[in-house]
């Protein structure tokens, strides 16, 4: 038997099962594991990758750090709307496993893959023409090797290393590599547009400090949870816009230029209750939604909202009030009468959700949804809602 038909045998097999059993005389177990567990993932993380017959997989490591295809796609649609002409080349200075690389390059006549890590490099020149990429070329050199000889591009991307020399997790801008602080003057001489993903951990108005020439900020989540931060670099930056985008069954996107915006404070709770997806949050463009919708903020750090009208394309979730209450005992007694579960927030309020629930006797999950928060006035309050249909 060989590897290929033993990896075609087991591939919804439990791998730490695979692992072990004996396998057949001539199979190279370690390589065939890694086969079969990268396609396993790839089968929820990079779907058309997982139909593609015959891509090699990297070590689990290097799956687990690669975009997601529904935030390559996301970059493929950012770039094609920044550069609606004159698309003619690119560079990933980072190649990793390829993912980003694989969408954006078939945006350009011409592109580069860079990656330091020579086994890296060997996969990709196996995978990217079974992707449709044959013309794409491999590049085993350090991003600034790369540089040094080249001429201009019109896209350069990339993502920076974020784990040190002993695999530790890091988060800060110059702590990465390469160290984009280091060279955004020669990124910006060698390309008319530079888009870099970083962490969802970065201090974003750190970042901006730093990158002067930072046009765009884009927070991506998926599923409410909040997966990368882009940043675009060009030349002609006339300040900073902010696009704040969740991915779920339908994509919700906020922008605004408009950070700094003071709030609108309610000076009484209203029938809705609004929470601002994490991209927002994250971005801290939340008081940006008081004009943009005509919602009015809960209290300045409570990042909750309310209003008379139902708005139906919110971008995060929307709730009706159906009561709300002191953390009095009686108050608490009436509004939680026949709730025994409920789905309990915690914003600007001082306790944990956990030490919350334990304190008011709730078991997680149902159709109950509890905020609890601080309101205009500083007092703390205990909200009861459900999702309108």
């Amino acid at each position: 038997m060989t590897n290929e038909a033993f990896i075609a045998q087991n591939w919804d097999a439990d791998v730490k099962a695979l692992a072990l059993s004996k396998a057949p005389e001539g199979i190279d177990l370690h390589y065939c594991l890694q086969q079969i567990e990268g396609r396993q993932i790839a089968q929820r993380k990079l779907p058309s990758w997982a139909e593609t017959e015959g891509i090699i997989y990297p070590v689990k490591l290097s799956l687990e750090q690669c975009s997601s295809e529904q935030s390559a796609l996301y970059k493929q649609q950012l770039v094609k709307q920044l550069m609606l002409e004159g698309r003619h080349s690119m560079a990933d200075l980072t190649g990793g496993f390829g993912i980003d690389f694989s969408f954006l390059a078939k945006l350009f006549d011409e592109a580069d893959y860079v990656e330091r890590d020579e086994h890296l490099c060997e996969t990709a020149r196996h995978n990217l023409p079974l992707l449709g990429l044959p013309k794409a070329q491999v590049h085993c050199m350090t991003s600034e090797e790369f540089l040094d000889g080249m001429g201009t591009f019109d896209l350069i991307y990339l993502d920076p290393s974020r784990r040190d020399a002993v695999g530790r997790k890091v988060f800060a801008l110059g702590d990465c590599s390469p160290d984009v602080e280091a060279l955004q003057e020669t990124l910006l001489g060698h390309a008319r547009m530079v888009l870099v993903k970083l962490s969802p951990m970065l201090d974003i108005q750190d970042a901006l400090r730093r990158l002067p020439d930072v046009s765009e900020v884009h927070v991506v989540s998926i599923g409410g949870e909040c997966k990368e931060v882009l940043l675009v670099l060009c030349r002609q930056n006339r300040g900073v816009m902010y696009h704040c985008t969740n991915i779920t069954t339908r994509v919700q996107t906020f922008s605004t230029d408009k950070r700094d915006t003071d709030p609108v404070i309610a000076p009484c709770l209203e029938r809705y209750l609004y929470e601002p997806n994490a991209s927002i949050l994250k971005a801290g463009v939340q008081n940006a939604l008081c004009q943009s919708y005509g919602i009015r903020k809960l209290h300045p750090f409570s990042h909750l909202f309310t209003s008379a009208h139902f708005i139906e394309d919110f971008p995060g979730r929307a709730f009706l009030i159906e009561d709300c209450c002191s953390f009095a005992k009686k108050d608490l007694k009436r509004l939680l009468e026949g709730i025994s579960q409920c789905n309990l927030t915690v914003r600007n309020f001082p306790a944990t959700v956990a030490e919350l629930r334990k304190r008011l006797k709730l078991r997680e999950g149902g159709d109950s949804y509890l905020f609890a928060t601080t309101l205009g006035d500083g007092s703390h309050a205990l909200l009861r809602c459900h999702q309108p249909k």
